[in-house]
């Protein structure tokens, strides 16, 4: 797909801007919707939305990498993500570990998503 896409930061076409609160967001793969984000890391280089995605996986909290998110639309409150419901669906479960962020928390997300983006791992 996208080559040179870092996996951790948002795009700069994405219509980020730090400090832009998002948690409550709608979150939109390209086949419909996967939940709302339910938190938001905007630290350097560790960038991600944990998105709830209620009913639809049994109120599975998912961890999508900033790189996946396309364009945020602030006043639809909706972000939308290059990822099918089917991605989100068969991703890693965020566990509990993820949330201190240790030292192989980017490693398993990105073995997951970077064969999306030609393999490459950021």
């Amino acid at each position: 797909m996208s080559e040179g896409v870092n996996l951790w930061q948002f795009r700069d076409t994405s219509g980020h801007t730090a400090g832009t609160d998002l948690i409550g967001f709608h979150v939109e793969a390209v086949d419909g919707p996967v939940g709302k984000v339910d938190r938001l890391s905007e630290a350097m280089g560790s960038q991600y939305l944990v998105v709830d995605t209620g009913p639809w996986i049994f109120g599975r909290l998912v961890l999508l990498p900033a790189g996946t998110v396309i364009r945020i639309e602030i006043g639809e409150q909706k972000v939308y993500i290059d990822r099918t419901k089917d991605d989100i669906k068969h991703s890693p479960t965020l566990g509990v570990e993820d949330t201190d962020r240790g030292p192989d928390f980017q490693d398993r997300y990105a073995l997951y998503y970077s064969p999306f983006y030609g393999g490459r791992r950021f």
